[in-house]
């Protein structure tokens, strides 16, 4: 008999849920849905489609029998697609909750976002905060370089920037705990060099493509992993600016 001891959960669920289901269950593994951990490809969504969306559902039926609840955003906090994809799970009788963070009052500082931690752990530390939250002085720094939007499927583009370099865009709106304020998430500092990133197939292309072209910054979209090609563009915009 499979040990259902898993909360699955994608994007930013309310905080108030994310405490409920703590309270309820202490002992519980939290998984987020939204990382690719390798597992068998499900033939479920188009083939260009949205690659974070496609870790959430290989990963829902990877622990399919282990799930206590999936913690699903369906707002303007994540996107369509995660609404979709909470729809599709439930009609498939996943254990899904549906969420919505829509609330735009900051309620943190963003010190990580702009500290002098590598940017991949300054990616990997807002994530998990989002579930464990950890409190530390980060040690600030200016910002040479900045990087724009969503924790990318292949977290190794990050290990391309310097320490000094700050987040925008969605990921900074997380350590806000304001995922859905579109205001930060379109905020960059103007006079710093920025790489605007969006998933392949996914709507925030359209702010990423507009911001890129606004602040002379370098705009890129990424499928699954990084290409020779586009690595070499990111290494000559940080070489050249």
């Amino acid at each position: 008999m499979n040990e259902k001891n898993i909360i699955g959960f994608w994007g930013y669920p309310h905080p108030d849920i994310i405490k409920q289901y703590k309270q309820m269950y202490p002992n519980a593994k939290w998984v987020d849905l939204d990382l690719d951990y390798g597992f068998q490809k499900q033939d479920i969504l188009p083939e260009a489609y949205c690659s974070i969306i496609k870790n959430i559902i290989n990963s829902a039926f990877f622990y399919k029998d282990n799930f206590i609840k999936i913690l699903a955003p369906i707002g303007k906090d994540k996107c369509d697609s995660g609404w979709f994809a909470f729809e599709l799970l439930k009609d498939m009788d996943f254990p899904v909750i549906q969420s919505i963070f829509e609330e735009k009052t900051f309620k943190k500082n963003v010190l990580i976002s702009t500290s002098n931690m590598p940017l991949r752990q300054k990616v990997e530390t807002i994530t998990r905060n989002i579930y464990e939250p950890v409190t530390s002085n980060y040690e600030q720094c200016k910002a040479k370089f900045g990087f724009w939007g969503v924790p990318p499927n292949d977290l190794s583009i990050l290990e391309l920037f310097p320490d000094e370099t700050h987040l925008y865009g969605w990921t900074r709106c997380v350590e806000a705990m304001a995922p859905a304020d579109i205001e930060l998430e379109m905020f960059v500092d103007k006079d710093v060099p920025t790489v605007f990133y969006s998933q392949s197939f996914c709507s925030k292309a359209q702010l990423a493509k507009y911001l890129a072209d606004k602040y002379n910054g370098l705009y890129i979209d990424i499928d699954d992993t990084i290409t020779n090609s586009t690595r070499a563009k990111i290494e000559a915009f940080l070489r050249l600016r």
